[in-house]
């Protein structure tokens, strides 16, 4: 929470300037004090925006007029810039291009400090951060883009008219882009080859004397490569820095829940417990359940048996879809008796996990079931485990063989894996929605097992709501107004104030000591 005196003083530092343009490269972290609402807030509206990109740049080809009007429509929801001629001004009800600004740039950096910890996150975050340069740099006018360029001390001018008078017939030839349209009214950048490798790979651009032309709409070919380059070494200097930061025990949990984080429904609190009976859950795992918890089910009924990350992957999802206390524990038991485990053994070594998974024992907590986020970068499983998510864990032929038995079309197949080659292990899930419901378009962003599972029971009864309501309780925040740096030792500072995040985290660790095997 920022007033507005203090914002007049920050318009008038220096500081002002890292927020003066809507793209940029994010060479120097912001400096100034944010809220702890704030600091929650910024991350988790990127994150919602770089998952968009995501989603939008599988379903639909970058750069093109539909892509580019969602990604206006998403930016604008989620209140970040996405207009480069847009005046500065603040539109009524709704913050000003600046505040925007002010939020793209310090949000970047908290995200920067959460997804620097694996190659995996590492990946994942390069590539949207990417997408997102491309599509904003794309929207800028011809002279913005040069001065962009010099601004980032990316010396690359634009040809004279004479020059491109000269070159005609050469530019035209070499540049595919400039099909149909006069030379003469086409801006032309003057670069060495050696920056602009994969043009004169693929023979796009007209190469002279150790210079390469290329066209203006090519130009953000070389600009997207440096970023790229610029944002991986920062985030592997970021990296470094982890020890120090892994050692502030407040810090910690607040940047592993930032990097595993889920921002929609958690579908942990429910109005109508128990619709679900023990005889149904047969029948809705071959209709309703997704893939990971498919398996489960298939796996525990196979073997009347499932080790702990099993237990606590599929026993929160089945808690979410609607099963009571009474039901698990009767659900459970049956299967493990069946097994090598008796009644006796049940009770004593596996009862008490769930009774705690429900909110009955220990911190008396309401569990939350695990997001997709949450199952696909946890512990993965190892010989014997059966948790986690097929799409991530599962070797590609084990897949294929999966995905046959469940008899997927050859050519969803495809799509499948192809989308699992991509590591779009999401995208993957919700095309195996998509082809297991018989419908061109799921109309939804899949984020969740639960959100699954809803969503097949409105596909199968004809797009209507399914009777059980689900609350959609919103995770409390601190309200305090005292203020942490927006950068790494910012982060620090708001660790210290109680974090929701940080209770989410220290739950979770508690509930698994429960299931563990003795």
């Amino acid at each position: 929470m920022l007033f507005s005196g203090r914002r007049r003083k920050i318009l008038s530092n220096p500081q002002a300037e890292l927020y003066g343009h809507n793209v940029q490269f994010y060479g120097q972290p912001p400096l100034e004090n944010i809220s702890l609402v704030e600091f929650e807030g910024f991350a988790v509206d990127r994150l919602k925006l770089l998952k968009s990109i995501e989603n939008l740049g599988v379903s639909f080809v970058k750069a093109s007029e539909q892509y580019t009007k969602k990604l206006d429509q998403e930016s604008k929801n989620l209140q970040f810039p996405y207009r480069s001629d847009t005046e500065d001004r603040k539109p009524q009800g709704g913050p000003s291009e600046y505040e925007k600004r002010r939020k793209d740039h310090i949000s970047h950096f908290i995200l920067r400090l959460a997804y620097c910890q694996t190659e995996d996150l590492r990946r994942w975050f390069i590539q949207q951060e990417v997408d997102l340069f491309r599509y904003r740099f794309n929207d800028l006018h011809p002279k913005q883009k040069l001065e962009f360029l010099h601004r980032h001390n990316l010396q690359y001018d634009t040809t004279s008219l004479e020059e491109r008078k000269a070159l005609s017939d050469k530019l035209v030839k070499s540049s595919y882009t400039v099909s149909g349209i006069k030379v003469e009214d086409q801006d032309f950048y003057k670069v060495p080859f050696q920056d602009a490798l994969d043009l004169v790979r693929t023979r796009r651009v007209y190469l002279k004397a150790g210079y390469v032309y290329i066209p203006q709409q090519d130009i953000v070919t070389i600009v997207l490569n440096d970023f790229r380059t610029s944002l991986s070494k920062a985030l592997a200097l970021t990296a470094r820095s982890l020890p120090a930061v892994h050692s502030d025990e407040r810090l910690h949990p607040l940047l592993n829940h930032l990097s595993h984080a889920y921002v929609g429904q958690d579908y942990s609190i429910q109005k109508n417990v128990g619709k679900i009976s023990l005889e149904q859950i047969d029948s809705l795992s071959g209709k309703s359940f997704p893939l990971c918890m498919r398996q489960l089910h298939q796996s525990l009924r196979e073997n009347h048996h499932l080790r702990h990350g099993g237990r606590m992957q599929y026993g929160l999802f089945l808690k979410g879809i609607g099963l009571s206390l009474d039901q698990a524990l009767q659900f459970w038991r049956s299967e493990f008796i069946r097994g090598k485990v008796d009644a006796d053994k049940f009770d004593k070594a596996y009862a008490y996990g769930i009774r705690h998974m429900f909110g009955k024992e220990g911190k008396r907590a309401d569990y939350t079931p695990f997001s997709c986020m949450k199952v696909i970068l946890s512990n993965p499983p190892s010989q014997g485990d059966h948790h986690g998510c097929p799409f991530r864990h599962s070797d590609p032929e084990l897949l294929k063989q999966k995905l046959q038995v469940y008899k997927v079309s050859p050519s969803g197949i495809s799509q499948i894996l192809e989308l699992v080659k991509g590591m779009h292990y999401q995208l993957a899930c919700q095309k195996y929605f998509e082809l297991t419901h018989n419908i061109e378009e799921s109309g939804f962003s899949l984020n969740h097992p639960n959100q699954y599972f809803i969503e097949s029971q409105k596909v199968l009864s004809g797009g209507k709501e399914i009777k059980r309501e689900m609350e959609t309780p919103q995770r409390a925040q601190d309200n305090s107004v005292s203020k942490a740096p927006a950068a790494a030792p910012a982060a620090a500072a708001a660790a210290a104030t109680t974090n929701p995040s940080q209770d989410v985290a220290e739950m979770t660790e508690e509930l698994d000591s429960f299931f563990q095997d003795a």
